[in-house]
């Protein structure tokens, strides 16, 4: 077949309908009528030759061929897209361009506060949508919608792009009238009570089971590997919130390092070394490949990793 017959947008309705596996979802989000989607599947199942969807119990299921064809549409797509990118440099002081960037409170917290310094002075006029994990999921990231997501994550689509912006180690937050100062080591730790903090990847999130050790994340692996236990007593998704409650009650916080380093200057908190090893977390920033090429997008990361670098020169001085 002579590829100058084919309608390149049928590769695009093909696409979302893929993500999508409905018509209707599909139409509106091309912004388009759902009997104008429906004949645009009624054409790409002729030039394929193939039904490509098919209607069962749950739902609309792709064919063998389908499967087959989504990641090779997929490239083709991304690389059109970064064909039609405009090549005229991103003026970032002029700019009113809105950036949607989902973080984690940990991330909001400790590298955002530093961006938005630098942004009041080189790009006075941007503006930053700041998103928390449960608003955002991998499909908003991969379609474009959010610019970027900061957070540490067990598992991100092969697709996106990433970059880790920083390592980090972790510190115990304690309250200056908390009595386990007075000799603090691994068996006090275990005998003190916990607030346990954490928000990993994007989605709504579940429940707690103290007894789940494998979700309890980096501080409860650790533990674990020395055959020991803490003992929590309060969960909670947001550091800010685990930080105030060791200020003010004989909670331990075992919080990243530059999340506690926040605390530096205030006298009711002391700063502690775990007494146990702990690995190191990553903090990374992911992004869809749609935007990879985009002047602007392209600036914001730089303006983030550079940011990211300089965070322990602003909190150690």
């Amino acid at each position: 077949m002579n590829i100058s017959r084919i309608d390149l947008n049928l590769l695009v309705y093909l696409d979302v309908l893929l993500r999508e596996k409905n018509v209707t979802r599909a139409a509106d989000q091309l912004g388009i009528s759902q009997p104008a989607m429906s004949n645009g599947l009624k054409r790409l199942r002729t030039l394929f030759n193939d039904p490509l969807l098919i209607r069962t119990s749950q739902g609309m299921t792709p064919t063998e061929r389908a499967t087959e064809l989504e990641p090779t549409i997929r490239v083709l797509l991304i690389e059109l897209e970064k064909a039609v990118q405009p090549r005229a440099e991103f003026d970032a002081s002029m700019s009113d361009r809105v950036f949607r960037i989902m973080a984690s409170d940990y991330a909001e917290a400790t590298l955002l506060p530093l961006l938005i310094a630098r942004l009041r002075n080189e790009a006075p006029n941007i503006i930053l949508d700041i998103m928390t994990p449960s608003d955002v999921n991998f499909p908003d990231v991969e379609q474009g919608r959010v610019d970027m997501v900061i957070n540490r994550f067990d598992s991100m689509p092969q697709s996106f792009h990433q970059k880790v912006l920083w390592r980090d180690d972790f510190s115990c937050l304690i309250s200056e009238t908390n009595p386990v100062l007075t000799d603090f080591n691994l068996e006090h730790y275990l005998q003190a009570q916990h607030v346990w903090v954490s928000k990993t990847g994007m989605g709504v999130g579940v429940g707690m089971d103290p007894a789940d050790v494998q979700r309890l994340g980096w501080v409860d692996e650790a533990l674990t590997r020395i055959g020991k236990q803490r003992h929590i007593t309060v969960f909670t998704r947001h550091y800010q919130a685990a930080c105030s409650l060791a200020e003010r009650q004989d909670l331990i916080a075992t919080v990243p390092s530059k999340m506690a380093r926040l605390q530096q200057n205030n006298p009711r908190m002391r700063i502690v070394k775990p007494p146990f090893d702990i690995l190191p977390i990553e903090l990374t920033m992911a992004w869809s490949p749609l935007l990879q090429h985009n002047p602007g997008h392209r600036w914001m990361r730089e303006m983030l990793t550079e940011t990211a670098n300089t965070i322990d020169k602003f909190q150690l001085r």
